[in-house]
């Protein structure tokens, strides 16, 4: 393999040390899919005898940098306690001693406190191209991350269960949706990468008194083509028909109420009580009102599954409130009752914190309703047997919910109730991943946030944007599929470009614009660098004797410094979890790849030079592409 000899290659400079001596001595690090963590190693080994520390205390203290002019590495010098002596003098001295001659760096450079390292551009070009074009879409991954045990992978991968998206059944697709699928796609995405085996599980909201009003409103107003054609649409406006009669409905006998009328009868067979009466039939396991519901179900998921496909989302497991059995909730209340978790009130079973849990937290999470007065559970208790069905399940190592902020106090209660219930270990395995508002949204068609309302609105601006310049428009072999992909990448790059938990506003004009820090920006970087290759005509054999001690420019080198770093911002992100972590290094690296083209012109130069800058350009194009798949973006050709 072309990444184990580009890293033996590095080795050799090093007292040719091995792959598997490296391995040994430092088991967290993998030079053959990160090379900078040889370099790493390095910087330690070369400053022990200098420091009079051991590598293995000044290894894990070594930074990456977020801008490359203030080096690759850097070390914070107090970082070390070392004793007795000023940091900023400290870093002069040991910047002095560092050998001149050294294979890997230039000499460090002290900025006060720290002590910055700039790696040598020739052996990391002719080690890191061609790794990045051996691994492909690989470059970036590291699998070892996900392994139960990284020195026996016999013993198999962690899993990981991530909910996300949830919409509910017959309601809108909304912004808070929206911005759960995207975000928990790209978590899914980002733990694969890092070799855990992940689930990914859709927790739909499909179960409750709602769906008896809906059968109702099927029965009077359904319309079997429609809802064949567009069960989430068709089904959505008979809910809101539908769910206007009934307040219409209680509205009037509230005002018989107030004549003093007796309003017995007409409460008893209000549309509220019907719906009450017909998910009573679901929940008693009704055959006709559950092949009606299981129908409403299917169609709903059928349609979801290609919307989600539009979005590369894929599922493996469509769960939901209905599939958490009545049995089980009766299991969990009886345990809680046992354990002295809950207390009845009033007719009704709930938590008071305040009692279980001394001082600020058990006032932070206060109290919570588990059982309603008339028998019903409440989210709560669903969710509990849902958490504890699904370990049963799965056995996972960690499960995370990516579900919005207003949901914090829900979760955080969800969690203390598995602990309290004697499941500690468990409790610390679950994680809510929380996001902000998404403000300003609303489609051409009015305030129905509808998922597909939303990207057909994004595809057509973006198609008019595109129809601005008819010489490149009439070049594009599908202008429609192409708007689509534009838009989505709009709507998906907008939401992730900011930190999670802060709102944004979701603006078409700004998202939709090829200038800037948008979806389509990173699109026209990544078929600029594919356009190169096509018209280059360079074939995968000259690239792959290129010579690249020709790279020498500047330009050339700050690239593939940038491009060193991806493995590091991929492994960073899961400490993150943050996808901005990964859209700001994308920005960065496309706008240093940009500003290189007019210095590293490639169609016109001499073959050697014309091979090494393919090359070059050939391996941005897989880190670019490699980031936008990892962010759940199509990258496009042309």
């Amino acid at each position: 393999m072309a990444s184990v000899s580009g890293i033996n290659q590095l080795l050799s400079k090093l007292d040719n040390l091995t792959l598997d001596s490296f391995s040994e001595k430092y088991p967290t690090t993998h030079p053959e899919v990160n090379p900078y963590d040889l370099y790493r190693v390095h910087i330690g080994e070369v400053l022990a005898p200098i420091v009079g520390v051991a590598p293995e205390k000044i290894h894990p203290l070594i930074q990456w940098t977020n801008t490359i002019d203030k080096g690759d590495f850097v070390l914070p010098i107090p970082a070390l306690r070392i004793k007795g002596a000023k940091p900023d003098a400290l870093g002069a001295e040991w910047a002095a001693k560092f050998p001149q001659d050294d294979p890997l760096f230039d000499k460090p450079v002290a900025q006060g406190p720290f002590l910055s390292f700039f790696a040598r551009g020739a052996p990391l070009t002719q080690s890191l191209i061609p790794m990045i074009r051996d691994l492909g879409p690989e470059y970036g991954r590291n699998r070892f991350l996900g392994l139960k045990d990284p020195k026996d992978p016999a013993k198999g991968k962690k899993r990981i269960i991530v909910e996300f998206s949830s919409p509910n059944i017959a309601k809108p697709f909304h912004a808070g949706h929206l911005r759960s699928t995207i975000i928990g796609s790209f978590l899914a995405n980002l733990y694969e990468g890092a070799g855990w085996d992940v689930v990914r599980i859709n927790y739909l909201g499909d179960w409750g008194k709602q769906y008896g009003l809906l059968a109702l409103a099927y029965e009077r107003y359904g319309d079997e083509d429609a809802l064949k054609r567009d069960p989430i649409d068709h089904l959505f406006r008979l809910y809101v028909r539908i769910n206007a009669e009934k307040e219409e409905d209680l509205a009037a006998i509230e005002a018989k109420k107030k004549e003093g009328q007796d309003v017995t009868d007409l409460l008893a067979n209000s549309l509220d009580e019907q719906a009450r009466r017909y998910f009573r039939k679901m929940t008693d396991r009704d055959e006709e009102a559950l092949a009606l519901w299981k129908r409403f179900r299917d169609l709903s998921i059928v349609r979801y599954r290609a919307t989600y496909a539009r979005l590369n989302i894929k599922f493996d497991e469509y769960s939901g409130e209905s599939q958490v059995t009545e049995e089980a909730m009766d299991k969990v209340a009886k345990e809680m009752a046992e354990k002295g978790i809950t207390k009845e009130d009033q007719g009704a079973v709930l938590i008071d914190f305040t009692e279980l849990i001394p001082g600020k937290e058990g006032k932070r999470l206060g109290k919570a309703v588990v059982r309603k007065r008339d028998g019903t559970a409440l989210y709560l208790t669903r969710d509990i047997a849902e958490l504890l069905g699904r370990y049963e399940k799965y056995g996972f190592d960690h499960m995370i919910y990516v579900v919005a902020s207003q949901q914090d106090l829900h979760l955080q209660q969800l969690f203390k109730i598995i602990e309290l219930l004697g499941y500690k270990d468990l409790a610390q395995h679950c994680q809510h991943i929380n996001f902000g508002l998404v403000l300003g949204m609303s489609t051409r068609k009015g305030t129905v946030k509808f998922l597909d309302d939303i990207l057909k609105d994004c595809a057509d601006h973006m198609h008019d944007v595109m129809r601005k310049n008819e010489s490149k428009y009439a070049q594009v072999e599908d202008p429609e599929g192409t708007a689509d992909t534009l838009g989505i990448s709009s709507v998906m790059t907008q939401d992730m470009s900011g930190k999670r938990g802060n709102n944004y506003t979701f603006d078409l004009a700004v998202m939709t614009s090829f200038e800037g820090d948008t979806g389509p920006y990173l699109q026209y970087a990544h078929t600029r660098l594919s356009s190169i290759k096509r018209r280059a005509n360079v074939t995968d054999e000259e690239l792959n004797n290129a010579d690249l001690s020709l790279l020498t420019e500047p330009h050339a080198i700050n690239v593939v410094r940038l491009l060193a770093q991806w493995p590091d911002v991929e492994q960073n992100t899961l400490r993150t979890l943050e996808p901005t972590t990964v859209v700001t290094y994308l920005f960065r690296l496309t706008h240093v790849i940009s500003s290189s083209y007019d210095q590293l012109q490639v169609v016109g130069s001499e073959p050697a030079v014309k091979a090494a800058r393919m090359a070059l350009y050939d391996a941005s194009r897989i880190v670019v592409g490699n980031c936008m798949r990892l962010l759940g973006l199509s990258p496009l050709e042309r």
